[in-house]
């Protein structure tokens, strides 16, 4: 009896390194797929504000010397609801990460007709984030190819007159 006994000593370390590395990678992928929804829905968030604000506001006073256009106003907000993620976007319709471009963030100078109400004037705010080459997290080797490789959003408002 202590014969057997002896022999299955390193049993339950062996399970253990047996199993352990795919606990990891289940655990780092639950945690990177998750950081990866939540900086899609505040891109959902960002697009969403940022014509918000276009639409709502003609132009906002920044100073008594001048005032902040329409589109400077919308990507103000876009870059506000994006900040925690150290992501901006640029007035040439450019969307950075670290100083390195990282996608695209299109804010029109003016306004155009509605497709739905041609009498109307509509803006569309549009984000687009290339995620599989810019991670906002390192991934754990080999679970970057289950991330999609490009996270897009846009919002189209109607203009107030």
């Amino acid at each position: 009896m202590n014969r057997r006994r002896h022999r299955e000593n390193g049993v339950a370390a062996v399970e253990f390194a047996l199993i352990a590395p795919l606990f990891i990678a289940l655990v780092l992928g639950i945690i990177s797929y998750g950081y990866m929804l939540s900086f899609r829905q505040g891109m959902s968030q960002a697009a969403a504000e940022g014509a918000r604000v276009y639409a709502v506001a003609p132009s906002v006073s920044v100073s008594t010397t001048g005032a902040l256009s329409t589109k400077d106003a919308a990507i103000a907000a876009i870059n506000r609801s994006l900040s925690s993620y150290g992501v901006t976007c640029t007035a040439t319709g450019g969307l950075t990460r670290g100083g390195a471009s990282a996608g695209t963030c299109t804010v029109p100078s003016t306004s155009s007709n509605c497709s739905n109400n041609t009498a109307a004037k509509c803006v569309k705010v549009e984000i687009r984030y290339s995620y599989r080459a810019n991670p906002l997290i390192p991934s754990f080797p080999g679970l970057g190819i289950v991330l999609p490789e490009t996270l897009a959003y846009d919002t189209t408002v109607q203009v107030n007159s």
